[in-house]
């Protein structure tokens, strides 16, 4: 057996970059920006007002004072000509400053009357200009990778770019195994159970920027696992659920030795998750997974993850761990990194974990109350409420 850290690091030479293809901006969204981007105009291209009001020299703008209308200066349709002393421009948000103004007089301090205005007492002295290039100017640069989010939209929207190179979607195939499985909807036989693994997985991957095409179940004979096997050709990454131990139905250790895999690892010390391997079948990378719902699951988090952010253009890194305070005493830990169902809530006390008292792989009612995994070091003493421990946020 091999460690999570060891079993990550051969799980990130596995993975690799794919390659970018250009999306219209409108459908970039969630997906991964490839290379750096750059303004094509500065934003705002001009100065322009915070509020409503009037343009005025600043210096001329004091209590009690009579200022001439000139004119109007809306958005998209500016005064063309220049505030002099004694003048005022009617302004409105977003619109171009005048030339020769340097302040926005904020309508609540003006009274108007006809083509004047009279300046309030004690008026608000900001100025209220946003300055040309304030929010960004041409060339400044969106750096990759990033995955691109509805403000990240509206950024590049606003700099005028209207298509984005980004990393191309990974394509997963994914391979639930067994005899005793059935497809939701089935009605199965006395010894059989619906197949709910490939389902989660499945909406795990794509919520990480993966598109799934889920296989027909593969049934414990040799052929079947490699009609299934063979059609995951053309996939970036082949998962297979189940039948990656040393029973004498788990073949798909056999079937993928005997179809060449390079195996690079086979078991980690970990809980729940121990049976696992990855190495490289056909070209491609594979990935065997427990059959346990929960295991399944937990190695989705802390191994499908990190892996499909590497082929999406991140660089490699386990999925990022928190600390968060103890609400219950634990036992001492076994001799494998534990991953422990857990809630985490954030309360006046800081942020606090309570892991379930029920840790068995097969409780997919536990797994869907978590939000949180308390992982637990190999060997780690007993630890009593109140002491820091860490986590991963699984939702």
């Amino acid at each position: 057996m091999i460690s999570v850290s060891e079993a990550l690091n051969h799980i990130f030479a596995l993975a690799n970059k794919l390659d970018t293809e250009t999306v219209p901006l409108a459908q970039a969204a969630g997906r991964v920006l490839a290379k750096d981007v750059s303004a094509r105009l500065t934003q705002p291209p001009f100065a322009s007002s915070a509020m409503d009001g009037y343009a005025v020299i600043n210096a001329e703008a004091q209590a009690g004072m009579t200022l001439k209308v000139i004119g109007e200066s809306a958005a998209g349709d500016r005064f063309e000509g220049r505030v002099n002393s004694g003048e005022a421009v009617r302004i409105f948000t977003g619109a171009p400053v005048p030339e020769g103004a340097d302040c926005i007089l904020i309508q609540e301090d003006a009274i108007r009357d006809g083509d004047t205005i009279l300046i309030r007492e004690k008026r608000d002295t900001k100025t209220y200009i946003r300055p040309a290039g304030g929010d960004f100017s041409e060339g400044d640069v969106v750096h990759a990778p990033r995955k691109l989010t509805a403000s990240d939209i509206a950024l590049l929207a606003s700099m005028n770019i209207a298509e984005v190179p980004v990393t191309r979607k990974p394509i997963v195939a994914l391979i639930a195994n067994g005899d005793e499985l059935v497809m939701p909807g089935e009605t199965p036989g006395p010894d059989q159970i619906i197949c709910s693994n490939n389902f989660g997985l499945k909406a795990l991957l794509e919520e990480h920027g993966a598109v799934v095409r889920m296989l027909p179940i593969a049934r414990d004979t040799v052929d079947s696992l490699k009609q299934a096997m063979d059609l995951s050709a053309g996939s970036d990454l082949v998962i297979t659920i189940g039948g990656a131990s040393v029973g004498d139905h788990d073949l798909v250790h056999k079937v993928a030795i005997d179809r060449g895999m390079a195996l690079d690892f086979h078991k980690v010390a970990m809980q729940p998750g121990k049976p696992l391997m990855a190495g490289m079948m056909d070209g491609i990378p594979m990935v065997g997974l427990p059959g346990n719902p929960v295991s399944s699951m937990v190695c989705g988090h802390i191994f499908l993850r990190p892996m499909l952010n590497v082929m999406l253009g991140f660089p490699p890194a386990p999925i990022p761990q928190e600390v968060g305070i103890l609400t219950r005493d634990l036992r001492q830990n076994g001799q494998r990194e534990h991953y422990m169902r857990a809630k985490v809530e954030i309360t006046d006390k800081g942020t606090q974990i309570t892991p379930f008292e029920r840790q068995d792989s097969s409780l997919l009612t536990i797994l869907g109350q978590s939000n949180a995994l308390l992982v637990r070091p190999p060997g780690g003493g007993p630890l009593g409420k109140g002491a820091s421990v860490k986590f991963v946020r699984i939702s």
